[in-house]
């Protein structure tokens, strides 16, 4: 049987001497594995299809749980971020948090779309394209990030507040004082990628720290790239 999909590739690892198997997130399938035949070899026609962040109609032919890619036209390879360090790790996020999110067979065309926003806002150096995806990412899973008045009191939070990782939600200080501590850079960043003010720098790292953790506390799995990529930026900005 043979099938097409628009899919973006997440991760391919080397297999045998001239061959990759890839993970791919497709709209109405999910996750996808399949193989890509020969393209370590120079010249492969498939070759660009197994780069990092590919995202192409990809057309597969199954035989049982077997997929192996037979031909590819390519849509955007997004080749600025792996032109920079920063970039990529942040591009990296984007793909891991895919791979742990999307399963075979669901319908993932809302993650899809984030994550393609994402690396094009990522190649235009949009300071927020990787909170953005965080919290489309977030909400897709069904843990949302709610940015909005605080639960309890109905205001809209302000200088010191707190973040309630059960609720996923901001509170004013007084008003959850158990909670985690929460800057109002924090709060005011992931307004802004919602379109609703504006962040600063140091608000938008800590924002990313912020659903990082939140990440790893709801859907129990790590995104090492983006500590990695906080990392990046920490050094960027101490020898600016």
């Amino acid at each position: 049987m043979e099938f097409k999909a628009d899919a973006l590739l997440l991760r391919a690892v080397d297999y045998g001497e001239n061959d990759k198997i890839a993970t791919l997130l497709t709209a109405d399938r999910g996750k996808i594995s399949a193989s890509l035949k020969g393209v370590k070899k120079a010249g492969a026609k498939l070759r660009f299809a197994a780069q990092p962040f590919c995202f192409a109609e990809y057309v597969f032919a199954s035989r049982g749980s077997r997929n192996t890619v037979t031909s590819a036209a390519l849509y955007d390879g997004f080749y600025p971020l792996c032109e920079d360090v920063a970039r990529y790790y942040a591009a990296a996020v984007v793909a891991d948090a895919c791979d742990k999110l999307a399963l075979e067979g669901m319908q993932a065309g809302q993650l899809l779309i984030a994550a393609v926003t994402a690396l094009r806002g990522l190649c235009t150096d949009d300071p927020l394209a990787l909170v953005k995806f965080l919290l489309s990412a977030l909400a897709f899973a069904g843990y949302p990030v709610e940015t909005g008045a605080c639960p309890a009191c109905g205001l809209v939070p302000s200088g010191r507040m707190r973040f309630s990782f059960a609720d996923g939600a901001f509170f004013c200080d007084g008003c959850l004082p158990d909670a985690v501590p929460a800057s109002e850079s924090t709060f005011s960043a992931l307004r802004a990628a919602r379109g609703g003010g504006t962040a600063t720098a140091d608000g938008t790292v800590r924002a990313l720290r912020l659903l990082g953790a939140y990440f790893a506390r709801q859907v129990g799995a790590e995104l090492p790239a983006l500590g990695e990529y906080l990392r990046i930026l920490r050094a960027d900005g101490e020898s600016a």
